[in-house]
């Protein structure tokens, strides 16, 4: 199964930086997957997940998950404010925080439950138009805000350009976490998680390196 194989070259990236093992959890991106591959990686035994889409993960891992027991499922696509509420019940972590509204939508949500997910704040390392994401340099006071709304923002998370070395980016990320007391770092995709890993990712996130390649609805 391409699990293992991902599983034994994440191993051997985290030895290569001097990392522990283990330092590194891989997020399996099943958005779009057909149900029988995203079971066949579960009867392989992985237990984290990620999904783009509230309405194609609320369809499908309630389900799995009573039949599978304990399964973490991610948010890493963008989210949508008035899907908020379903996303917080959900998901076991959203790593896309990535505006005012967002944050304190969550925060509310958040004081009404006792309880929040995981949170990454999303940074736009680009400055790319057409991305979601938080500006660098706006960064810092992003996070002031959500601390001052008492959520708990555990990482960043980042998308390099396409087409561009994502070393520089994931270096940038890394030290934005750092400089402001971050301990969580998802970074890093199918054709780029061994450098996301050596430069501190704590989360890579793989998709069709483990499904194989998506086949969207025309």
């Amino acid at each position: 199964m391409a699990l293992s194989d991902i599983s034994t070259r994440i191993a051997a990236a985290e030895r290569a930086a001097g990392r522990n093992a283990g330092a590194v959890r891989l997020i399996a991106v099943s958005k779009v997957q057909p149900l029988e591959r995203v079971e066949a990686v579960l009867e392989g035994g992985h237990r984290l997940f990620g999904e783009n889409y509230v309405q194609e993960a609320a369809g499908k891992w309630p389900d799995l998950r009573a039949r599978f027991g304990a399964v973490a499922v991610h948010m890493i696509g963008p989210l949508q404010t008035n899907k908020a509420k379903v996303a917080v019940e959900l998901f076991d972590a959203i790593h896309t925080v990535d505006r005012p509204s967002l944050a304190e939508k969550l925060a509310r949500l958040a004081q009404d439950r006792g309880r929040c997910p995981e949170l990454f704040v999303q940074v736009n390392t680009g400055a790319e138009p057409q991305k979601a994401g938080v500006l660098p340099d706006d960064l810092d006071a992003f996070l002031a805000t959500c601390r001052g709304m008492d959520l708990p923002v555990q990482g960043l998370m980042c998308i390099p350009p396409e087409g561009e070395d994502s070393a520089p980016h994931f270096a940038m990320l890394a030290g934005m976490a750092a400089r402001n007391g971050i301990s969580g770092l998802s970074m890093g995709m199918s054709g780029d998680f061994e450098a996301a890993i050596a430069a501190g990712a704590t989360h890579v996130r793989v998709g069709s390196a483990i499904f194989g390649a998506r086949t969207y609805a025309s």
